[in-house]
């Protein structure tokens, strides 16, 4: 085994991980709820990114923001059906809805794009970059650059600015943010749209690392589970590291081991980190 090969894989499949984590991440935070169709939105944002690019012909760049654009209407409107749930904190009523609107956003999936896989090929992810016996595509660079960026943004935005001290107030206490005059409803609805954008952007980054199947998002919202809690409900820094733990674990575990048994294993890590740190890895780090 290539130990230094393996911890860059780690390290590259971490940084996908965090990327895919961040909305539910955001998404917890704020409205204290999951979304069980995340990974469903994942796997939209792939297929939306193939569609452009190979039967509509458009560049990769301009098919990311157009697959973004997708998932922002489906955030919006998976909030705007359960928003009077989510105000009144019907964390039943929620699950149901999100795990319902997974199963058929993946119908929908299948019918408009077809059972099929299909590979997404974009000009980042055929130029490969040889070190020695290092290998990596500029795919792969790509992901780890826009994961470290959208992070650095997000808690920049969430710390410095009037739309994070509003988002923060909702997370502490929505009925005192609304007596404070606050509009929950836009804050969730806001919250929702970042959601299903960054899931999309991470289907467009990381789609291309991997066949993309209609049945991929079910994966990936358990390891989005595993990231979310194991950095800590709502932390932003937590999840970020805890992708990288997570990424950096799977490859290595993978290689000494086998792949077959690493989603078992991450879940084993994860229920000793939660006996031994509740609060997660990050549990100070907001």
């Amino acid at each position: 085994m290539n130990l230094t090969q393996q911890l860059v894989n780690g390290l590259v499949l971490g940084h996908a991980y965090a990327l895919v984590a961040i909305g539910w991440t955001v998404l917890l935070g704020v409205a204290r709820l999951v979304n069980f169709g995340h990974g469903q939105m994942y796997m939209v944002g792939a297929f939306v990114t193939w569609f452009a690019i190979a039967q509509l012909g458009l560049p990769y760049l301009v098919s990311i923001p157009l697959a973004m654009l997708v998932g922002i209407l489906i955030g919006l409107l998976v909030q705007r059906i359960m928003l009077q749930a989510t105000i009144e904190q019907n964390l039943v009523s929620i699950m149901i809805m999100t795990l319902g609107m997974g199963y058929v956003l993946h119908g929908a999936a299948a019918l408009i794009f077809g059972s099929t896989g299909q590979i997404l090929e974009t000009p980042l992810s055929s130029k490969d970059i040889t070190l020695g016996d290092l290998w990596l595509t500029w795919q792969d660079v790509a992901i780890v650059v826009v994961a470290i960026v959208e992070f650095i943004v997000l808690k920049r935005l969430l710390d410095r600015t009037k739309i994070g001290r509003l988002v923060r107030m909702v997370a502490e206490d929505p009925k005192l943010a609304e007596l404070a005059g606050v509009n929950i409803r836009n804050v969730y609805l806001g919250v929702f749209a970042f959601e299903g954008a960054a899931v999309a952007l991470a289907g467009a980054m990381v789609g291309p690392r991997t066949p993309i199947l209609t049945s991929m998002g079910f994966d990936e919202v358990i390891m989005t589970f595993v990231v979310v809690v194991l950095g800590g409900i709502g932390s932003v820094l937590g999840s970020y590291l805890a992708g990288i733990a997570l990424g950096l674990f799977t490859a290595l575990f993978g290689a000494l081991i086998s792949p077959a048994y690493t989603t078992a294993a991450a879940f084993l890590v994860l229920i000793a980190v939660l006996v031994l740190r509740p609060g997660g890895l990050a549990a100070r780090a907001h």
